[in-house]
């Protein structure tokens, strides 16, 4: 019995002696030492790993010209028979354009009463028709987009001898002023 006593106290022993060896020891030394060297491969990998790739970065602006206002109005006022003279009228609207765009063709459509050679507005109560014709002149200034609104003026001429036989009432028309760059 003291032979199995004794055989388990050197079997404790060396394996006592083997667990000190290998935590203190170069075993365990070793092993840290394999574990860092693979994280820095692991963290270096990727960097060596690297590329590059150029991005070109790309943007067009587009030519347009707008109206700041949708409405405008020209009004001729009240018409005297009586006088049968010319009677002038105009208005501005204001507009805009991109800068840098050279053309900003502005056009005034027929109206709604165009009878084939001349705008005109009419009564809707008479069916009398008035004829009337439109001037559109742009301020000199250049395009330099929304922030920068330019001038339209608008005028408008009604000959004396056009409305003289007319009956009384409210006449009107609407034209389409279109812009385009």
């Amino acid at each position: 019995m003291k032979k199995i006593i004794k055989e388990r106290r050197d079997e404790n022993e060396s394996n006592n002696a083997a667990f000190n060896k290998w935590k203190g020891g170069k075993t365990m030394k070793r092993l840290i030492v394999v574990f860092m060297a693979m994280v820095f491969l692991a963290m270096a990998g990727g960097a060596m790993a690297g590329g590059s790739n150029t991005l070109t970065v790309t943007a067009s602006v587009t030519g347009t010209c707008k109206f700041s206002s949708g409405t405008s109005t020209l009004n001729f006022g009240s018409l005297d028979p009586s006088l049968g003279t010319n009677v002038n009228g105009n208005t501005t609207t204001q507009f805009w354009c991109t800068k840098g765009v050279t053309t900003d063709d502005i056009t005034p459509g027929n109206g709604g009463h165009w009878d084939g050679s001349k705008r005109n507005m009419l009564d809707s109560v008479s069916t009398d028709l008035i004829p009337y014709t439109l001037t559109l002149t742009k301020d000199g200034n250049p395009n330099a987009g929304p922030s920068a609104p330019r001038t339209l003026t608008i005028n408008g001429t009604i000959l004396g001898s056009d409305y003289t036989g007319k009956s009384a009432g409210s006449y009107s028309d609407e034209v389409t002023l279109t812009i385009n760059p």
